[in-house]
């Protein structure tokens, strides 16, 4: 998994807008921004729609309180499930970040495998805080157990409150 200090690999993705596909290069976007990501296994799962995904959106005041000006979300789903379940969940404050193919995921050191729950790759639950004129990370925030076919869903280093607690300490 990718540590504080070290570079945010470069990543462009496929996104929609106005019913066509675009292109968007993330490190153009968080350029002159300091912004969290935080990964997690699937759109319409229990924890990443109970609490981690609006968890993040109902404390977004306080993360840009703090200095941070965006927040993504990322997994690997494509755009069309991506944007359908923010729709769904009524998300206001964070931005989708879409990684169908997993390159993200993988980038960051995040991809696992969850076949024995029919998942197939996926991402491991974790959040960075990324410094976009550097492309660095500040903190990484993964959840421990990163293992193939784990059976649990940890969720706790990587929760909107832990992280906020930190970028409220050291930005």
């Amino acid at each position: 998994m990718i540590s504080s200090g070290e570079n945010l690999p470069l990543f462009k993705y496929k996104d929609r807008a106005a019913g066509d596909f675009v292109t968007i290069n993330l490190q153009q976007e968080m350029k002159g921004k300091k912004v969290v990501i935080f990964g997690l296994p699937g759109a319409y799962t229990p924890t990443c729609s109970s609490q981690q995904l609006p968890g993040y959106d109902s404390l977004y005041p306080k993360f840009a309180a703090a200095g941070i000006s965006d927040i993504y979300c990322t997994s690997v789903n494509d755009p069309f499930v991506m944007n359908c379940w923010f729709d769904a969940t009524g998300v206001e404050n964070i931005r989708s970040l879409p990684d169908g193919n997993g390159d993200f995921a993988t980038g960051v050191g995040a991809l696992v495998q969850k076949r024995n729950l029919n998942f197939g790759p996926r991402s491991w639950r974790y959040a960075l805080v990324v410094d976009g004129d550097t492309n660095t990370v500040l903190a990484s925030f993964p959840e421990e157990g990163q293992v193939d076919n784990i059976e649990s869903d940890p969720f706790m280093a990587s929760s909107a409150e832990a992280v906020l607690k930190w970028v409220q300490k050291n930005l």
